[in-house]
């Protein structure tokens, strides 16, 4: 080059300034998808591969992020994931029929402010598995993630059914259980044989975690929120104040120094959701009435805790993070500091 030095080119860190920003690796591209979604939607209908990666690929990219997370499973811990998916799904399943039978037993089937007892359910007892398993990239570790294979149960109307005692209209989904496991046990199995295998899908699951939010946030258009009103609102800000309570029930049920901020993250509604007040309609055609509001509460209450869930998360892992507690206590995996958030 002449006896001239090459100037060296500028670097942006961009992702490691992502992941020092609370639940960034999330909120970052779902603000971006979302946004996209409201004002030009066209643009993931392009068609080849930016609407197979940006808006048809989330099952894809969670598949892919599942065997990334199964290969950082330790044999020796698989226990863990098992009982923790057990937890999560017992304490959201039950906290949501209670909700349920309260609004009920105190204000009738019309509910109130126009949210009736049955959309309470369906609301609070479904998660939004997809963004639980980016927030357990950066708050938890494997054992949260490989918890999605149970927690995975409440997609769907089946445990609305169930609290509404129409399970004769109802199956329980053992294919989807299923397709859930598989990634994860391709994962964990060649993780435990391949030390090299393991180490190349930690680098790659913030990238995956990345690209698959943004899937996620796609299929989001903010002007939901106007067709349900105030009460989508007000059901989505009641989903959301939940994770409140999974947060401190959750950590009750485990070890010291397994408690996380995990259990916060349950705090959601998932968009499939919105597809129960249907399927209870069907089973309990008196419900009819109240399908068409249902349905866009639900799908309002979906956008308001896919936004406000991460930020809960983040504020009690920094507070455990402060107070050393849990996984970032001297006994815990994540006091050394080998977590960057």
């Amino acid at each position: 080059m002449g006896g001239k030095e090459v100037k060296e080119q500028r670097d942006f860190d961009i992702l490691n300034k992502m992941k020092k920003l609370p639940g960034g690796l999330v909120i970052i591209p779902l603000v971006i998808a979302v946004l996209l979604a409201t004002f030009v939607p066209q643009v993931f209908q392009i068609g080849g591969y930016v609407t197979a990666l940006f808006y048809e690929g989330n099952a894809c990219m969670m598949g892919f992020f599942l065997i990334v997370c199964g290969s950082t499973i330790n044999i020796k811990q698989v226990g863990m994931p098992l009982y923790k998916g057990v937890a999560l799904t017992g304490i959201k399943f039950l906290l949501g029929v209670a909700f349920g039978l309260i609004v009920g037993k105190i204000c009738g089937p019309a509910g109130f402010l126009g949210i009736t007892p049955f959309v309470m359910i369906a609301a609070i007892t479904n998660s939004n598995g997809s963004l639980y398993i980016s927030l357990s990239s950066q708050f938890g570790n494997a054992t949260d993630t490989g918890a999605i294979s149970i927690l995975s149960l409440n997609d769907g109307p089946f445990f609305t059914l169930v609290a509404l005692g129409a399970t004769g209209l109802a199956s329980i989904p053992f294919k989807s259980l299923i397709a859930t496991l598989i990634p994860i046990l391709i994962g964990f199995i060649w993780g435990n044989l391949d030390a090299g295998f393991r180490k190349a899908c930690a680098t790659a699951q913030p990238i995956v975690t990345f690209f698959m939010t943004i899937s996620i946030g796609a299929k989001t258009d903010v002007k939901t929120i106007l067709t349900a009103g105030a009460a989508g609102i007000i059901l989505g800000l009641i989903s959301a104040a939940t994770s409140v309570i999974f947060f401190f029930v959750f950590n009750l049920l485990l070890p010291k120094k397994e408690r996380n901020a995990m259990g916060a993250a349950i705090g959601t509604t998932a968009l499939n959701s919105a597809m129960t007040p249907a399927a209870v309609a069907e089973a309990d055609p008196s419900m009819a009435q109240y399908t068409d509001m249902a349905t866009a509460q639900c799908a309002t209450a979906s956008i308001i805790t896919l936004f406000l869930c991460p930020f809960i998360v983040a504020f009690f892992d920094k507070m455990m993070r402060k107070r050393q507690l849990g996984i970032y206590s001297p006994e815990g995996w994540a006091y050394q500091g080998q977590k960057v958030n």
